[in-house]
């Protein structure tokens, strides 16, 4: 149960029916819950439209079949779920939480023991991070825990198992910072937390490849196509601690938090140790697109 305005500001669609969070009820049973088995998109809406929402929903459709979780509903059905829990809200803007967990089985880890996959829409207003913080930057640190190899974890998955980023988040607060940087194995960038990590070297543009353990993101792909038309050469490329610390600019993008600058690591300042100039026209170029276009509710 979620706690005062939280809960007044949060719909769950669940089973058919759209209820206040306090409501919503999971099975102690569900392997979601129990073992991280499933799958999530998070979502955004802003000026009463869905940003790239079909997009969100291929990626649903190939983390299921990654985990050969068949999906209970027919993708279009899923679509109105979404349109449907923000409506429920009743405001411009929206985050949109939308779970598939393998459903309940008895206790054990064999996925053939749930007979049914569940379906959880969760809309809510609130904000990641307040407009004026992420106009201003935030600081990263370099944490001890390292991203799983492909092989391991395919980050291309978007699965409910995030321990290690809640592990690299607590780790970084605990340590005075916003956010978490993590490395692979090998030393290279993964990703923030919960977000894909860029930097800007003059007009060059660049982000790691999946293959060195981030999640291919939505907000991600926009940014790379958003490159070109603001006179950026954007591209993939393996990145290491350092290249962060001697580029011009180093941002995050992530569905809930957009586009963020990052003004310091590990302690160290980010170029002139502020918002860029690449940086702050993407941003602007970013939420300009998210307002325009997108599937209306």
């Amino acid at each position: 149960m979620m706690a005062g305005d939280a809960a007044a500001e949060t719909k769950v669609w669940m089973d058919g029916e759209i209820v206040d969070a306090g409501r919503a009820r999971v099975s102690v049973l569900d392997h979601g819950l129990l073992y991280g088995d499933g799958i999530f998109e998070g979502i955004r809406a802003r000026a009463r439209k869905v940003f790239r929402l079909d997009d969100h929903l291929a990626r649903l459709v190939a983390s299921a079949k990654a985990i050969a979780l068949e999906l209970p509903l027919p993708v279009s059905s899923i679509r109105d779920v979404v349109l449907d829990t923000i409506r429920a809200l009743g405001s411009d803007e929206a985050y949109v939480r939308l779970v598939v967990t393998r459903g309940e089985g008895p206790l054990g880890v064999d996925p053939l023991t749930c007979v049914e996959p569940r379906v959880i829409c969760i809309g809510t207003r609130r904000s990641f991070l307040p407009d004026d913080r992420a106009a201003a930057g935030i600081a990263l640190v370099t944490v001890s825990s390292r991203r799983p190899a492909p092989d391991a974890l395919d980050p291309k998955v978007k699965s409910l198992n995030y321990l290690q980023s809640c592990m690299a988040k607590l780790e970084a607060r605990r340590r005075g910072a916003d956010d978490a940087l993590i490395l692979n194995g090998r030393g290279f960038v993964a990703e923030s937390s919960v977000a894909n990590v860029f930097i800007v070297t003059g007009s060059d543009l660049s982000t790691p490849p999946s293959a060195d353990g981030c999640l291919e993101g939505i907000t991600r792909r926009t940014v790379l196509e958003l490159a070109p038309s603001l006179d950026l050469r954007a591209g993939e490329r393996t990145l290491s601690r350092a290249d962060l610390l001697r580029a011009d600019e180093v941002f995050i993008t992530g569905t809930g938090v957009g586009i963020v600058p990052v003004r310091s690591l590990d302690g160290q300042p980010i170029g002139e140790g502020g918002p860029g100039p690449a940086a702050s026209r993407l941003r602007a170029a970013y939420t300009d697109l998210a307002r325009s276009s997108g599937a209306p509710f």
